[in-house]
């Protein structure tokens, strides 16, 4: 008697999911968001593998570099982590608040202005405020990707390892280096000069939280 109840709960159960399945298998899909084009992200992702290749540039190249006139270091980084270390003259626009007037904000008005990338996966460190990242999911990555998606084509991408105590007085920690204590410029200002806390032109932009 056991074995029949047991034999028919199976065979109930059985037929439900039977019956769950097709209308589950024809149910609408979500409705497309007008907002989000992940096809679109996936062209320009191939699009700029070579491009980006071709715009790493080792260490002392990328420091030459980004010291020039008019270049701009970005650290897109979050605010806490650019505030306890960061390379001098970096100025700190976090990722995820990247938008066309929060870009403008910092970058200016030339869309062809020389901009220097890094992230924690270019130091050895692997500790705070440079903990690595998975390899595949390193912030130079998107970063690079969207800033040409944003219409900002003159990227140059940090390609080595370095250890922030390498870098002496280039590594502002916790407010100086070893030369001394920090001086933010004011925003605007070209990279070279020391700076130990986030630009904030493009707060000034937000919406109130």
């Amino acid at each position: 008697m056991l074995s029949a109840i047991r034999c028919f709960s199976c065979t109930a159960a059985l037929i439900g999911a039977l019956a769950a399945g097709p209308a589950t298998a024809n149910a609408p899909a979500p409705p497309a968001n007008p907002q989000v084009d992940y096809a679109g992200f996936a062209v320009l992702v191939g699009d700029l593998a070579p491009v980006r290749e071709a715009h790493r540039l080792g260490w002392a190249e990328f420091a030459r570099a980004a010291r020039a006139q008019g270049a701009l270091l970005l650290d897109a980084r979050s605010p806490a982590a650019f505030a306890r270390g960061h390379i001098a003259g970096a100025v700190n626009l976090p990722f995820s608040d990247f938008t066309d007037d929060a870009l403008r904000a910092v970058i200016g008005d030339d869309p062809d202005r020389p901009i220097f990338i890094y992230c924690n996966n270019n130091f050895s460190d692997n500790a705070w405020p440079v903990v690595t990242k998975r390899v595949e999911l390193a912030l130079n990555i998107p970063t690079f990707i969207n800033l040409h998606g944003y219409g900002y084509a003159n990227v140059w991408e940090l390609a080595d390892v370095v250890s922030t105590r390498e870098l002496g007085a280039d590594w502002v920690r916790d407010g100086g280096t070893a030369q001394g204590p920090a001086q933010g410029p004011a925003p605007g200002a070209r990279p070279g000069s020391r700076c130990t806390a986030p630009i904030a032109a493009w707060q000034a932009i937000l919406p109130p939280s």
